[in-house]
């Protein structure tokens, strides 16, 4: 883990007051929790799983996302013992595979966005500069395939009368072969007084979806995280692909989830940056249009956005323990 985003998580969880095992190398850390023979350990990917875990140990899985991607039926291990399931469509889907880890939780990560409150909403606003007089776009790109250097040139023509929120992957902050797309951004930030980047310090999304009005995404899990805003969703099909992905197509398209792509029917898609200006138009003027799309997506792709996805989580964990 690059020493940057070591810091931003040291500091996230000092801040919630949660211990960290720190060491000087992997294989140190995987040390000290091997001797701690931990009852319960929560994973997000599968990882360095069947090195950390004992014969008791209960170990759950917790995905940070739930986009357009295969790797969330790919990264799997017997060891799992608890797989959280965002959704009653993808419970579904994993128990016909024969998974039988499952429990249907919905999605953790979404719990906050419930009962945020509204004058910390209001200030996370004056704090970044929003003009309250206009509307506020929310650009939250993946880091690959990413949108980012298409629509970039779009958003400084949108910023003359909207707002431009910009939430990067942490990839594109940390990771060298995507460090371009910070530089872009910051680029667009410093030259736009309406445009808003958010700091690689600032991991957390969820309080600037309350604060959008429309959200621009491309193949990101942000797209289904919305919708229980019932707001405007712009989709950009438009993305630029390595060298080799261009040449070999197929291997690009193997590492998507395509049947649920084509099976998106709640957001405006676009194919080509110049249609984003007059699409962001006409979602604000009419926001309506496509709210039942959006709340029949929200039914289908979310289970029970009730803000317990945790607590349900915690209560399957508790169970097992017994």
């Amino acid at each position: 883990m690059p020493k940057d985003e070591q810091k931003i998580f040291y500091d996230a969880c000092s801040n919630l007051g949660i211990p960290v095992i720190k060491a000087l190398n992997e294989e140190d850390r995987i040390e000290k929790i091997q001797e701690e023979n931990y009852d319960v350990i929560l994973v997000g990917n599968v990882g360095q799983l069947n090195h950390l875990t004992s014969k008791k140990t209960i170990t759950v899985m917790v995905y940070h996302g739930i986009g357009l991607k295969q790797s969330y039926y790919r990264d799997m291990d017997d060891r799992i013992n608890i797989r959280s399931v965002e959704s009653q469509d993808r419970f579904d889907e994993l128990k016909g595979k024969g998974h039988k880890n499952l429990v249907l939780t919905g999605f953790t990560k979404l719990d906050p966005l419930i009962d945020l409150d509204s004058e910390e909403v209001l200030r996370l606003g004056q704090d970044i500069g929003l003009d309250p007089d206009k509307k506020t776009i929310l650009y939250a790109p993946s880091f690959y395939p990413s949108s980012i250097e298409l629509l970039f040139p779009e958003f400084e023509l949108l910023s003359i009368n909207h707002n431009i929120i910009i939430k990067l992957h942490n990839f594109s902050w940390l990771q060298s072969r995507y460090r371009y797309q910070s530089k872009m951004a910051e680029a667009i930030d410093a030259r736009c007084e309406n445009v808003h980047l958010l700091k690689k310090e600032i991991f957390d999304i969820i309080p600037y979806y309350h604060l959008a009005d429309i959200l621009v995404s491309d193949i990101s899990s942000t797209l289904f995280e919305f919708l229980p805003l019932n707001k405007p969703i712009i989709q950009a099909n438009c993305y630029s692909l390595k060298l080799k992905h261009r040449v070999f197509s197929r291997r690009f398209w193997k590492k998507l989830d395509v049947k649920r792509m084509q099976n998106i029917d709640f957001t405006y898609q676009i194919s080509d940056p110049s249609e984003l200006s007059i699409r962001v138009q006409f979602a604000l003027d009419y926001p309506e249009e496509m709210a039942s799309l959006r709340k029949d997506a929200h039914d289908l792709y979310l289970f029970n956005p009730d803000g317990k996805a945790s607590s349900r989580l915690v209560d399957a964990i508790e169970e097992t323990l017994k």
